[in-house]
């Protein structure tokens, strides 16, 4: 073999040994198995110290564990709050002092070893969730030395425990058990933040309870301040004697323009937060309106009928908000405020208002100051599909309850005999007359409005007359229509809402099966007597005369029972009771089909037996009437009683 064959081979031999080396090296550096298991995975972490090895072979129960946690817990909380201690020993005594099978004496001394334990401590503990229930209850039970003691504590923070969450309640109890002087400190001390306080959500609530409990001249001082930055700095400047804005300006000579800024800057983020449901708000909104020019006037009535989208509650519980307007319908400016809307808007603004009461008419019906909008609805909205779809049917199933209810019956009153002295009061009916000044069409002499401006010139709300006339022609209302009214005429709105809507005859039906609880009713009779006349101008008459005919008859029914025996005290007739007879005397005198009726079916051949009494006022009408046909039908029997002056008519009721 040549030497150059030999060389090659040992190359060769010397590769496969550096290879083989190679992969010796490799193989020796793994890490070795700590156990002969060749399928355990070694273990690549830090080494573990002693303790740790030992803390983990011992094992808690679950038990041991939630104690171990709750002290954890505990030792948290201690760090984090100051008087975590003493919070819940008051939570302690809480629990003790509000059961209502506990003795006065017993429950005394736990609320003086509260306060005793709170002494000093009483501004920095009333914003917990707990002490401030514990603080409540101390004032609610406490004597009135003990209240002053806490009082007197927290007067100092009084600002900065209005705006807390869980204080604000105990801030209110203070108020309620204040005494005049201290009410009237409280109140001194909101001034200058009483705008600030109105942003707030919770700060709000506050001034609105001491807005409530004022006197006349507190509440205007708080009032006063948001008219403008003089009367927030000067105090004294606005007195009792002028409530209305316009009046202050023309007194102390204010700056139109500066007042109407200083408003508008503190309307605005209280509309665009939604802090809407206080008397103070009302009033200022009220108060804005009566001085603000066309374009702001417009856009706090735009920014009133939007419908912020907001919820409400936690988790499963979130429900969406209503409307600005039917938050506010609850008192008496918020009623008129939402009545201004309804005047001032266009025809989708105003279905947008309606749409927004769905499922809330019938409480809206039973309220004092919100029946008074639907009132407003059925005199103003032209379009009475709408009306009926959402608000008349919500009605008709608590159609009793209504004609009961001294609030539910307006609604009803008002299509029946819209506008009467006899069931809407003086300020009912200006409610329904406000208009907004700038708003108004001045073409022609304005009669009534919200105020005067400060030249003394009238300007606001025409005359319904004028109303109607100076209506535009537009026939989409998409521009805001600046009449308080609408386009239809007012007889057609009401019999559309009314007769067509099939209302009128589920009335009557209701009057029928009710009539003698109706009649010896002092709120239901007035619905009652309408409905029986068949409304204003006859409204019901023509269509439904069968109806009222069964009407008559069932009172007539009821007028024909027997005279009760002296043992029944508790039945009384309706011909001898106080509002029954002078309601069936009403309708002797204004419907002469009712008064046929009843005579043929209940008193003819028995006037003898009813001639004294309050039945006699029911027999001496059938003589007093002017229907020709009933008095010759009733006079062959009854003139013999005032022959005998057994039945007596007065001198100035003695028909001609």
């Amino acid at each position: 073999m040549s030497s150059k064959g030999l060389k090659s081979q040992k190359s060769t031999k010397r590769k496969d040994t550096e290879s083989s080396d190679k992969f010796d090296s490799q193989k020796s550096k793994k890490p070795k198995l700590v156990s002969g298991d060749q399928n355990v995975k070694p273990n690549f972490g830090k080494p573990k110290s002693t303790g740790d090895k030992e803390q983990r072979n011992v094992t808690l129960s679950k038990k041991e564990l939630r104690v171990q946690a709750k002290e954890l817990t505990e030792a948290r909380k201690k760090k984090r709050k100051p008087h975590y201690t003493l919070e819940q020993e008051l939570g302690s005594l809480w629990e003790k002092m509000r059961r209502r099978d506990i003795g006065k004496e017993e429950r005394s001394k736990l609320v003086s070893e509260a306060i005793r334990k709170m002494k000093g401590k009483v501004p920095e503990i009333a914003g917990s969730h707990v002490s401030s229930r514990v603080l409540q209850s101390c004032v609610k039970f406490c004597s009135q030395a003990e209240r002053d003691t806490i009082f007197a504590e927290l007067q100092p923070r009084f600002l900065t425990l209005a705006s807390n969450k869980y204080a604000v309640f105990l801030i209110k109890k203070m108020f309620d058990g204040a005494s005049k002087q201290q009410l009237a400190a409280c109140i001194s001390s909101l001034r200058g933040h009483v705008a600030r306080l109105l942003r707030h959500m919770f700060g709000s609530v506050v001034v609105e309870h001491a807005y409530h409990l004022g006197t006349a001249a507190q509440k205007q001082e708080l009032l006063a301040e948001l008219y403008s930055t003089e009367l927030q700095l000067f105090k004294g400047l606005a007195s009792t004697t002028e409530k209305r804005v316009v009046d202050i300006i023309a007194k102390l000579g204010l700056q139109k323009d500066s007042v109407n800024r200083h408003m508008a800057a503190i309307i605005q983020p209280i509309l665009e937060k939604g802090i809407v449901d206080h008397t103070i708000i009302h009033k200022l909104l009220i108060e804005y309106l009566t001085i603000a020019d066309k374009t702001s006037a417009a856009d706090v009535l735009q920014l009133l009928r939007a419908e912020p989208v907001r919820w409400e509650g936690e988790g499963d519980q979130l429900t969406k908000s209503g409307s600005l307007l039917l938050r506010m319908v609850h008192t008496r400016d918020g009623s008129r405020l939402a009545m201004l809307s309804i005047k001032h808007g266009s025809a989708k603004e105003r279905k947008m208002i309606i749409k927004a009461m769905k499922d809330h008419v019938q409480k809206v019906a039973f309220d004092q100051f919100g029946s008074m909008v639907l009132a407003c609805i059925f005199s103003i909205v032209d379009d009475t599909k709408l009306v009926t779809k959402i608000i008349v049917r919500e009605l008709e199933p608590t159609l009793k309850d209504l004609v009961m209810d001294k609030n539910g019956r307006r609604s009803l009153l008002q299509l029946l005999r819209p506008n009467s002295s006899r069931y809407f009061s003086h300020d009912d009916l200006a409610s329904l007359d406000l208009s907004v000044p700038s708003l108004c069409s001045k073409d022609k002499s304005e009669t009534s409005s919200l105020t005067k401006d400060t030249d003394g010139n009238e300007s606001g709300e025409e005359t319904k007359d004028e109303q109607e006339d100076t209506v535009t022609e537009h026939s989409d209302h998409e521009e805001n229509v600046k009449a308080a009214g609408g386009k239809k005429d007012p007889l057609v709105r009401r019999r559309e809402l009314l007769v067509n809507s099939g209302l009128a005859e589920s009335l009557i039906d209701v009057c029928v099966e009710n009539a003698e609880e109706f009649l010896k009713s002092n709120i239901g009779k007035e619905v009652l007597y309408e409905v029986a006349v068949g409304g204003a101008d006859g409204i019901l008459c023509p269509s439904l005369s069968e109806k009222l005919c069964e009407l008559y008859e069932a009172i007539s029914s009821v007028a024909a029972k027997p005279k009760p025996q002296e043992s029944e005290k508790d039945s009384e007739h309706i011909l001898e009771n106080f509002h029954s007879s002078r309601t069936i005397r009403r309708l002797v005198l204004d419907c002469p089909g009712f008064a046929s009726t009843l005579f043929k079916k209940a008193l003819s051949g028995k006037c003898r037996s009813w001639a004294a009494g309050h039945c006699s006022k029911i027999l001496s009408a059938f003589l007093e009437t002017e229907d020709l046909q009933v008095r010759e039908m009733a006079k062959p029997e009854l003139q013999v009683l005032v022959n005998e002056g057994t039945l007596k008519i007065s001198a100035n009721k003695k028909p001609e």
